[in-house]
């Protein structure tokens, strides 16, 4: 059952919020370093320790490098604006590391197996599922589809399913929906965009498109 109905679900989130494309955006650069700084705060702080990182070190060119040459302490004072610095700091040093063993060469890792490049960054400390995913999914482009909270709340509240592990829910959405790069990139951008205007920690049932189609639609607002 859960099937057909997740299946019409990118469709539906099209209609709502329209074409998103990529979602994710910058460079594959500013997509590996934005993967780490987005962890446990919102956007805008991400773009103001990007500004920082900008104004210090020039424009994306040779940016990997250049961060990987600053010191931990540097570097943590730079992305301060993106919170838990001093370990995101380290966290970054730690990727940096293992791009450096590459020297920095993104082809050259967009070329190692989906399977082995996801098994390199989960043993890098600090980058989980989920950060691995959006790094293989955003700037790698490889067809895996990102798991995050929001994804959770959706497939909990719309569909009524109670989400299991990280690799039981990628495997639901991987099964349902074809292996797609683009379309992995807008539906897991979608359901962000519909989680954050509708589906909130205090849903808005009452404003929401889908609300009457949704499984617990309206029992919140009761």
């Amino acid at each position: 059952m859960i099937a057909v109905k997740l299946g019409e679900l990118y469709e539906r989130l099209r209609l709502i919020h329209g074409e998103l494309g990529k979602w994710w955006p910058g460079t594959r650069e500013e997509i590996l370093i934005t993967a780490i700084l987005t962890q446990s705060t919102n956007w805008k702080n991400v773009e103001k320790a990007m500004e920082n990182l900008k104004k210090v070190l020039g424009d994306e060119e040779n940016l990997l490098p250049k961060l990987h040459n600053l010191s931990r302490e540097e570097l943590a004072v730079l992305i301060k604006p993106s919170g838990f610095f001093n370990v995101k700091a380290s966290r970054l040093k730690n990727l940096l590391a293992l791009l450096s063993l590459y020297d920095f060469n993104l082809e050259r890792l967009g070329e190692i197996e989906t399977g082995e490049l996801r098994r390199l960054l989960l043993n890098v400390e600090g980058i989980g599922e989920e950060t691995a995913d959006a790094i293989l999914l955003y700037a790698f482009e490889k067809p895996v589809f990102v798991v995050d909270s929001y994804t959770r709340r959706i497939l909990e509240r719309v569909f009524g399913e109670k989400p299991g592990t990280y690799e039981q829910v990628q495997r639901l959405f991987m099964t349902v929906y074809p292996p797609s790069v683009p379309l992995y990139q807008e539906l897991h951008g979608l359901i962000v965009e519909h989680a954050k205007k509708f589906c909130t920690t205090k849903p808005k049932c009452d404003v929401c498109p889908i609300a009457k189609d949704c499984k617990t639609g309206g029992s919140f607002t009761r």
